[in-house]
């Protein structure tokens, strides 16, 4: 199992970004995948959810109306499209799965600022 995110950036408050998770070992479309956050001396945050089998998402309400988690099966890949930024949704983003044990990409850094 592996996970590769990328698409972070610095971008200014009320930009957009698009993450991207590449899955491999098994298929984005039987697990459960998560979108968290870390932000130094925080606990790591749940940011989204995107169920297997159908695909539905939730959100988070800190990015509720803001963000959109989203999957292609044919590219057995995540996305998590990011509007409206604010400062406050810096830092580093890690898609995760759960397959036997609980897997973790490296990591994006998402930065706003002005």
């Amino acid at each position: 199992v592996q996970l590769v995110e990328s698409g972070g950036g610095l971008v200014q408050p009320g930009g957009s970004l698009r993450l991207s998770c590449v899955a491999s070992g098994f298929a984005v479309s039987d697990y459960d995948m998560t979108w968290y956050r870390q932000v130094p001396g925080k606990e790591r945050e749940l940011v989204a959810l995107i169920s297997w089998g159908d695909g539905s998402t939730t959100h988070a309400d800190s990015v509720k109306g803001r963000f959109a988690a989203s999957r292609d099966n044919a590219k057995n890949t995540v996305y998590l499209q990011m509007n409206k930024l604010k400062f406050e949704d810096t830092g580093v983003y890690y898609c995760s799965v759960h397959v036997g044990r609980d897997y973790w990409g490296q990591g994006t850094q998402v930065t706003v600022s002005s």
